[in-house]
């Protein structure tokens, strides 16, 4: 199967890297390298880009992509929640841009394999790295009741989580849920028709229990701190997020990141040492534009939000 994958916010991301020529970029979710091509064109020989992807595939995609690159190209199979350690080994003390594209690509969406779409009849799977021990077979199959509410209540918002596990609790005691269209069946079974009023019944559960299985979440506030720590003075962190919970955290890092002095308004003088990190360039997130909204289905729910490091 091709590796197809348009990347969302392109132009936007593109530009608000600011990139300069000599300079090292990270694209902490290379994909298909989608946005890399552009980075790398953007970049002379003194320059370097490192492509982290969790997905074996898309880095051998990407590195036929970027097999003719002018700039040093430095491919890694790793968690971009693992920047520091990466860069640390590649003898890297600080980079000039970070671009993160969150979330799942086109291609593991459309490859029926790898389980991630309700749309195709796959094993249950939805793991970023194969090499990763825990399936959504697992989790539907091994987790409690209110394991599996709190899951999709966290992680999709999905308000009908409790009847939902309940349904899966009961259709597991009779057989293995192994497939993804027998969870759909079961979805779909619990959902009353006249409450499908957001798309197909099973997006917001699958979604949930892709963040899970890939541990999206709980480690995002982290990583975009190690993002920024990463950052030489002057260089730019784009991040790309498809939904609120992600979204929130961002924003909120972003925040915080930004104050100096929290202390008590009525101290005379500073105690706590906080220092401002970053400027935030976005004061509100970036949004696709409506030519893009047309164009592209997968950027609906996208915003760009983007920190320039002090």
């Amino acid at each position: 199967m091709e590796f197809v994958h348009k990347p969302v916010l392109f132009n936007e991301s593109i530009e608000n890297l600011c990139i300069k020529p000599d300079g090292v970029y990270v694209d902490g979710t290379i994909g298909g390298a989608g946005h890399s091509l552009a980075i790398t064109k953007s970049l002379n020989e003194r320059g370097m880009l490192i492509g982290i992807d969790r997905d074996v595939e898309a880095l051998n995609v990407s590195r036929q992509r970027l097999i003719d690159a002018v700039p040093r190209i430095e491919l890694v199979n790793d968690n971009y929640k693992n920047m520091k350690s990466i860069l640390a080994n590649l003898g890297i003390a600080g980079v000039d841009g970070i671009l993160l594209d969150l979330g799942v690509s086109s291609y593991q969406l459309d490859n029926a394999d790898r389980g991630f779409s309700y749309r195709f009849d796959a094993p249950l799977d939805m793991r970023m790295n194969t090499n990763d021990k825990i399936t959504a077979k697992d989790v539907v199959n091994n987790c409690t009741k209110e394991e599996l509410v709190k899951i999709f209540r966290d992680y999709g918002e999905e308000k009908w989580a409790s009847r939902i596990a309940d349904f899966i609790v009961e259709k597991r005691q009779k057989v293995e849920i192994s497939t993804t269209f027998q969870l759909v069946d079961i979805i779909k079974a619990a959902v009353p028709v006249g409450a499908r009023d957001d798309g197909h019944p099973a997006k917001r559960v699958f979604q949930a229990l892709r963040i899970y299985v890939n541990d999206e979440i709980s480690e995002l506030r982290e990583s975009v701190l190690n993002a920024i720590d990463c950052l030489n003075t002057g260089g730019r962190l784009c991040i790309i997020t498809f939904h609120s919970l992600e979204d929130r955290i961002v924003k909120d890092v972003f925040t915080e990141e930004a104050k100096a002095c929290i202390c008590p308004p009525d101290f005379p003088s500073c105690v706590c040492g906080k220092v401002s990190k970053i400027n935030i360039i976005t004061k509100k997130p970036i949004l696709p534009s409506t030519k893009e909204l047309s164009e592209n289905n997968r950027s609906h729910s996208a915003k760009l939000r983007v920190a320039e490091k002090k």
